[in-house]
């Protein structure tokens, strides 16, 4: 009894610095930033309670609704292509060959560059006069754009330039392959299932917990990270076709001194991502496989 108490204290133990830090750095800014939802604040008098007004405003606000389609939209074009592509990376690269470890770590190299490089580097690929797309695809005879100047790319061109930081998640999808057991492909060969049978009644249901994360975490993660590149590469334009809304909580925050508006719009992020993911949960019916059945 004596060790099962000094290992549970052991463990509490080992946890306290992280729990410290998620209660300074997330709970306790959540819980600020929910209480100032509610009151109108510009960090230069103290906070007046509104209620509800400052959700009533964003619901009847015309730049917050196009925020949302636009984060909507982005949303849309990034989750499904990346978690393909992801999952298409990690079945080429699963089994070892050559140089297999040269191809792994150039899929993971995106992720792992800042996100303000990053988004310099995009700038310079995008650039209709001298941009190394244009470039290619004038050398194919096909069509160039001014991608980050006109409306009707703009957005598509952020999207395209977030299809290459796959890293995380194909870390995820690489685990979870090489976890599942080869006795299960060895037995279904055996009963003459072909390569898409395989495929599709045991490296899909197998990995469905680990595709699950996965698409979680690009939820999360195409949420929030739209506020450099729009900053840096678009400012939010041309035409607000880029205003999403991480941007617009900065701008509405920090430049026009609005906190309170600027918390609210937070929580309906925060509640609008939430939503996103149960919604994910109850179509793909729960966390994925039960090892029980």
């Amino acid at each position: 009894m004596r060790t099962h108490t000094r290992y549970r204290l052991s463990l509490y133990l080992l946890l306290t610095p992280f729990l410290a830090g998620i209660t300074l750095l997330v709970v306790i800014p959540a819980g600020l930033s929910f209480t100032l939802a509610f009151t109108s604040y510009d960090a230069l008098s103290p906070p007046v309670w509104r209620g509800v007004q400052n959700y009533r405003h964003l619901l009847a606000d015309d730049l917050f609704r196009r925020a949302v389609v636009n984060s909507l939209t982005f949303l849309a074009l990034t989750v499904p292509l990346r978690t393909l592509i992801t999952l298409g990376l990690a079945l080429l690269l699963r089994r070892p060959r050559r140089g297999i470890r040269f191809y792994r770590a150039v899929v993971y190299m995106p992720t792992v560059i800042p996100g303000v490089a990053y988004a310099l580097i995009w700038l310079w690929i995008l650039n209709p006069v001298y941009g190394p797309l244009n470039l290619v695809l004038g050398a194919l005879n096909l069509p160039t754009a001014a991608w980050l100047v006109d409306s009707r790319t703009a957005l598509p061109a952020l999207a395209l330039a977030a299809l290459f930081q796959i890293g995380e998640g194909f870390v995820v999808l690489l685990a979870g392959l090489q976890h599942i057991p080869d006795d299960y492909y060895d037995a279904a060969a055996l009963d003459g299932a072909g390569r898409m049978a395989l495929f599709r009644h045991v490296t899909l249901p197998l990995l469905a917990p680990w595709l699950f994360l996965v698409i979680i975490r690009d939820i999360i993660a195409s949420a929030q990270n739209t506020f450099t590149p729009a900053l840096l590469m678009t400012g939010g334009g041309p035409y607000y076709a880029t205003l999403f809304l991480p941007l617009l909580i900065y701008q509405t925050a920090f430049d026009r001194f609005r906190f309170g508006e600027g918390a609210a719009m937070t929580t309906l992020l925060f509640a609008g991502v939430g939503g996103l993911i149960m919604l994910v949960w109850r179509i793909s019916g729960g966390w994925g496989y039960d090892d029980s059945v």
